[in-house]
């Protein structure tokens, strides 16, 4: 009886058309990446209106009619660029704020040089945020503006709406921390262990490669691995390598953080977690979150490993608004601002909520001079998820 007989033929055919589609492949792959590809971020066109320091503040103004009495803050964190928010054409949040009449700016926190290692939170809330928001109040003629935070400057914000409740109309925070007693992400747990003063008495300022480093030590093998094996096997689709490209940009243009400040976040935040107890305090005044008595939106992502749930869920229950709502979507830390599914209900979900609370103010708005050079003359609490 003799033994199966080996398909010789069709094991060759079927090599040689993978041997043709790799060359196919290949080709493709060849013409992507040595024609032209448009890479470019933060492309939204837009103007700087203030500079203080090393921070600037943009501003964009929607072209539709139907805009916001209101206009809307960003403040991104002090870890890598706010151009996250205006990334690539199709899945930009400014843009999208703009299409929906929300008139927007955007703190710029620029690149912090040696002597401002010793810039603390308070130099940051305190100064330059109150800097801006009073300039932003003046420019409007108005006593209160909306106000959005990401992730650090999220918490900022919410410091700030604490310390100034009569200068904040609404507050949006997305991917915030305000609870640091939570061990669901790596982050926090690593955090509560670091040694910050020996790291800022040493290096000063915090290097923004050692923390890249250290974000991806969190996930390596998604981080170092996953990602480039997904580079390679679309590295023939022109509009996946652009996109790709634009990500691996922002990553790698990521500021120092200014080390009293970094000093400052991990001992009073990650290890003591006194913001959601109300003991911080700013400039010799205590944070009171119930003094946010002021309409509040919180956003956080559901596979967050930088900011899980646990960090952010409490903040609603901690102010003293009655109209605050959580919305827990199904994305991770960055996928807030990128995913193009996230994207087409995020910034319309904010204009909605701002639209429903854009009454205009009937207090007369008493603003101080900014510091700093500007381009214009001086003048019910619901959980939902999606």
């Amino acid at each position: 009886m003799g033994g199966p007989k080996i398909p010789i033929d069709l094991i060759m055919k079927k090599l040689a058309e993978d041997s043709e589609e790799v060359l196919k492949t290949v080709q493709k792959a060849s013409d992507v990446l040595l024609g032209s590809l448009d890479t470019a971020i933060s492309t939204t066109p837009c103007d700087i209106v203030y500079e203080e320091d090393r921070i600037k503040v943009k501003h964009y103004k929607p072209k539709t009619k139907d805009t916001l009495k209101t206009p809307l803050l960003l403040v991104y964190a002090l870890i890598n660029r706010e151009t996250m928010l205006d990334l690539q054409p199709g899945r930009s949040t400014i843009q999208n704020f703009l299409d929906e009449g929300v008139e927007v700016y955007m703190i710029d926190w620029g690149y912090p040089t040696r002597k401002d290692k010793y810039l603390t939170i308070d130099d940051h809330v305190n100064g330059y945020m109150d800097n801006v928001i009073d300039f932003i109040r003046e420019r409007h003629n108005i006593p209160e503006i909306n106000l959005m935070g990401i992730c650090m400057g999220g918490t900022f914000s919410v410091m700030y709406a604490a310390l100034y409740p009569e200068k904040i109309k609404n507050l949006i925070t997305t991917v915030t921390p305000t609870n640091f007693d939570t061990d669901q992400g790596l982050l926090h747990v690593w955090m509560k262990t670091i040694d910050a003063d020996r790291m800022v008495d040493t290096l000063g300022n915090i290097p923004a490669d050692m923390m890249n480093f250290g974000f991806l030590l969190l996930n390596p093998a998604r981080l170092m691995i996953d990602k480039y094996v997904g580079f390679f096997q679309n590295v023939d689709n022109k509009n996946f390598v652009e996109n790709f490209i634009r990500m691996e940009k922002w990553i790698f243009d990521s500021p120092d953080v200014p080390g009293e400040t970094f000093r400052q976040f991990i001992n009073d935040l990650y290890k003591r977690n006194l913001l959601i107890q109300n003991k911080m305090e700013l400039g010799g005044r205590r944070i009171d979150l119930k003094k946010i008595t002021i309409p509040l939106l919180n956003f956080y992502g559901k596979y967050d490993h930088l900011v899980p749930p646990g960090a952010c869920e409490r903040l609603t229950e901690a102010v003293g608004s009655r109209d605050t709502e959580d919305v827990c979507l199904d994305t991770g830390h960055i996928g807030i601002y990128v995913s193009s599914k996230v994207q087409k209900e995020f910034a319309p979900r904010i204009a909605r909520w701002l639209k429903e609370r854009d009454k205009p103010a009937t207090v007369t708005a008493t603003v101080k001079k900014t510091r700093g050079k500007t381009s214009l003359p001086k003048k019910e609490k619901k959980k939902t998820a999606a």
